[in-house]
């Protein structure tokens, strides 16, 4: 298949008494013809000879029948096609009329030719989950629909039922889209699936009416959100869940798309990262009027923040003023960017044997801070993580080795840490600055200093191998050779 065709629309149609016309009569023809009397379809099946099961359906009057060849006529009043033959010649020609009507046409095993996929299924009463690869990798769709069967319980039918059942009652109830997002968020927190797991209905319905009577106050909250480096798999599952709650979110800039495509669809998302350059405390003051704003207007707000939180954030800023205005908050943690680039780069931050603690710190105004206690910095057996330290390698490092730290002291240099495109640096100490500048490191990237930094060359795991102070020195041809 064409690597570059844009995926799949994903859509659920309603077929109740609706022709489907299904060419073919054989075992593929029949499990798509109950799939579809299942969906409540009027299903018409052609073929020179029946399946005994599809005759069996004949005979009781659930499908109709159409024998011979394939006749275009045969598709007038159909919604959808089906082409379930083992002749690629009349395939086509379904494909082919059924285009020329504005058709969707499904052809069995031929992605190119079809216009319409069936997915693969997980059902559990009213609740379907679908899964589909477009064609191009069925097998993987079949292995993605296993897992989910795995992970969705019994429960999830009679819950479907209840929900069906009251959807009504909930509406009036909470008539706002946002109300209701709570209740259900609410709702299915709670006990509510476990009762149903263990066949408890009536205490199941009990809860349910408790939780249909309870009044929520209208000011909204404020989560404050660890995003991560860029692996959205490093969420945490209530980071995730909070997403899925979310109103509004205020996102800094070096939160990957990927993890926004994690959060609900319809919130709004606000970018509020900080460059450089920009007045830093103005935009500060902004963040904090939109969290006040939004939090007055009864939103569910996400301040979703990259690594974590509280770790060189501002999310101790933050904090002070939402209490200070009195609205509700909570804090998620992340995983930091000392955690997770040491371990994409297979850097152990402490080491019974080097190192025995980690400091992290940030770089960001190394230059201007009240004299930072580079003494202590500089012992040796002890892990630096820097932050945001790209543009003041070169004064770091003069400051350490200044203070006491040995020249040959192992560096790696995280860029982009955890993300496809990671790149590591490892060098010594003495050749970090000209490491950096030759092989254009740009932010964000993360500097650890140490003797554990050395563990780069070896126990590296994720990405292409480290860069090295060697390789840094040859010719920029053979580099990019």
């Amino acid at each position: 298949m064409d690597a570059s065709r844009p995926p799949l629309f994903p859509l659920f149609a309603d077929l109740r008494g609706r022709t489907v016309l299904i060419v073919g009569g054989g075992m593929v023809a029949r499990r798509k013809a109950l799939a579809l009397l299942e969906a409540g379809a009027l299903v018409t099946v052609g073929a020179l000879a029946l399946d005994p099961e599809l005759n069996k359906l004949a005979e009781a009057g659930r499908i109709t029948c159409r024998d011979g060849e394939f006749d275009p006529r045969w598709l007038d009043g159909a919604w959808l096609a089906i082409a379930a033959t083992d002749d690629a010649r009349i395939n086509r020609a379904v494909a082919q009329a059924a285009e020329a009507r504005r058709l969707f046409v499904n052809v069995v095993d031929d992605a190119e030719l079809s216009s319409a996929h069936v997915p693969a299924r997980v059902q559990r009463g009213r609740m379907q989950v679908a899964v589909s690869s477009g064609g191009a990798a069925p097998m993987l769709a079949t292995h993605v629909r296993e897992r989910i069967e795995a992970m969705l319980d019994d429960s999830i039918a009679p819950l479907s039922e209840l929900l069906a059942r009251e959807r009504p009652r909930v509406l009036a109830r909470f008539p706002h889209p946002r109300e209701r997002r709570r209740f259900f968020a609410r709702l299915l927190a709670g006990e509510l699936p476990m009762l149903l797991r263990k066949a408890r209905h009536p205490d199941a319905a009990a809860v349910f009416e408790r939780a249909l009577h309870v009044v929520e106050p209208a000011r909204g909250s404020v989560a404050l959100v660890g995003a991560g480096v860029g692996d959205p798999g490093l969420l945490t599952l209530k980071a995730l869940r909070t997403l899925g709650e979310a109103d509004v979110i205020l996102h800094d800039q070096l939160v990957c798309d990927g993890v926004l495509d994690l959060a609900r669809r319809d919130a709004e998302r606000i970018a509020v990262g900080k460059r450089v350059g920009e007045d830093h405390a103005a935009m500060q003051a902004r963040i904090h009027a939109l969290m006040l704003q939004h939090a007055n207007a009864g939103r569910r707000v996400v301040r979703l923040k990259g690594g974590d939180p509280l770790v060189f954030a501002r999310g101790g800023e933050e904090l002070e003023f939402l209490r200070a205005q009195g609205i509700d908050y909570e804090v998620i943690p992340g995983v930091t960017a000392a955690l997770a680039c040491a371990s994409s780069a297979g850097v152990p931050l402490t080491h019974r044997e080097h190192a025995y603690a980690a400091t992290l710190l940030t770089a960001h105004c190394a230059d201007s801070l009240a004299e930072p206690d580079w003494r202590a910095f500089a012992k040796p057996n002890h892990t630096l993580a820097i932050y945001m330290g790209v543009a003041s390698l070169e004064s770091i490092a003069s400051h350490l080795i200044a203070h006491g730290r040995a020249p040959h002291t192992p560096f790696a240099l995280v860029e982009n840490g955890g993300s496809p495109a990671q790149r590591v640096v490892a060098g010594t100490l003495a050749q970090l600055p000209e490491c950096a500048r030759e092989y254009a490191i740009r932010s964000p990237a993360l500097l650890i200093v140490g003797e554990v930094a050395a563990f780069a060359r070896t126990l590296h795991w994720f990405g292409a191998a480290p860069l090295t102070a060697s390789q840094a020195a040859q010719p920029t041809t053979m580099r990019a050779a």
